[in-house]
């Protein structure tokens, strides 16, 4: 039977830390209400000791959106925790998300602190954030670079000391999908089900995806993401892919979440308005060439029956429809249907003889042509539009 993840939006958090990201408090609440009405089971709005805006922000969340569940980020500082509870002060569904370094690597470099100090530290953050809320996430910071001995005692004993969720992000992008499913599976064991286990995933290896899926079969069951994959370097697991993947094949991913498919475009759009960058043309669900097609075979058969080259209809995921791009890979079948969707009539196969070898003049030189680069190509070659058709001339 499916089984229910839950989906931890952090891209007001995490995505906003990458270059290029970092957005007003009006474009942090125009983000959040998209994941809202998508569904996102808990929103991280920021890290509120990092400046007054991160703090405002959080706070505008919360009094925007008082029934969702939202998270504030701390590291484990006494002055962290407090300004997260602060910022989260009133909210009916506050969360402390307080995270601290666990690995040899951090440890020796960055703090010069022993693994027993450190796990001091961790308990007593998780403690003090319990005085102001009820829900609280632990994160080991570096966890899959950290000796798996003292990871499971350090969740362990946050748990002990009240953490709900622990968290164990792959914070370098570092793991492939069967080491850290052994990872999870150890630290799942070790919890008992008195916490649930999160997990977050960089894409440095451009597995973030199929790490955070992989997961899952461990006994995760919340995935940390980003719409669009925004997030630190290479940037975290994409929102839109673990949800697309979850929808698309619950008969080998039997795990479903309650996030409202047909709302991802839409999102994606929105971030995209509010930070520098779109996500890349190829970017699977939400970029441009997603459900686009310029190769002839492939347009042939999309058009004979669009399940021979698309997996999920465009509207499933929010994206008003498929494209047929027209440059000098596209066949004859796209080209005869865009001349009749261009209000040119059905061409008999001589007409369209002498149109394609023209197309494909043409095509050789350009990225692509446009309905009024065809429309233009026709009326060259004396063919007149039979019926009245707008062509935007872009």
């Amino acid at each position: 039977m499916s089984q229910q993840v839950h989906i931890f939006d952090t891209t007001l958090r995490d995505g906003e830390q990458s270059p290029g990201c970092s957005m007003t408090t009006p474009e942090k609440l125009r983000v959040a209400r998209e994941l809202v009405e998508m569904g996102v089971d808990v929103i991280e709005a920021g890290f509120p000791i990092a400046s007054e805006g991160d703090f405002d922000a959080v706070r505008a969340v919360c009094r925007e959106y008082p029934g969702a569940y939202i998270a504030a980020l701390a590291r484990a500082v006494p002055l962290d925790i407090e300004r997260a509870a602060a910022s989260l002060d009133g909210h009916l569904r506050p969360r402390i998300h307080c995270f601290i370094a666990t690995s040899e690597i951090h440890l020796k470099y960055k703090f010069g602190k022993s693994q027993e100090e450190v796990l001091e530290e961790a308990v007593r953050a998780v403690e003090l954030a319990k005085r102001y809320v009820d829900d609280i996430e632990f994160s080991a910071e570096d966890a899959t670079r950290t000796e798996m001995g003292y990871l499971c005692r350090i969740c362990e004993a946050t748990v002990d000391a009240g953490a709900t969720v622990v968290n164990i992000p792959d914070t370098v992008g570092f793991m492939t999908p069967d080491d850290y499913t052994e990872k999870i599976a150890r630290v799942a064991e070790a919890v008992d089900g008195r916490a649930e286990v999160s997990v977050h995933t960089h894409d440095d290896l451009g597995l973030a995806v199929a790490n955070a899926i992989a997961a899952l079969y461990a006994g995760a069951r919340q995935i940390e993401c980003a719409l669009n994959g925004i997030g630190e370097r290479a940037g975290n697991c994409s929102l839109e892919e673990v949800v697309a993947i979850m929808k698309v094949r619950g008969d080998r991913v039997p795990f479903h979440c309650a996030i409202d498919a047909g709302r991802l475009y839409g999102a994606s759009r929105t971030l995209t308005e509010c930070i520098s960058f779109g996500p890349q043309p190829n970017k699977a669900i939400v970029g441009r060439n997603a459900f686009a097609h310029e190769a002839g075979i492939h347009q042939d058969g999309f058009l004979k029956h669009h399940s021979t080259y698309e997996i999920m209809t465009p509207e499933s995921v929010g994206v008003p429809s498929s494209q047929l791009i027209l440059g000098k890979h596209s066949g004859r079948h796209a080209l005869h249907q865009r001349i009749a969707d261009l209000g040119y009539g059905n061409l008999d196969r001589e007409q369209t003889r002498v149109v394609y070898e023209a197309f494909t003049r043409l095509a050789d030189t350009r990225k692509g042509l446009t309905d009024a680069d065809i429309a233009d190509l026709l009326e060259e070659l004396g063919f007149r539009r039979a019926a009245e058709v707008v062509v935007a001339r872009v």
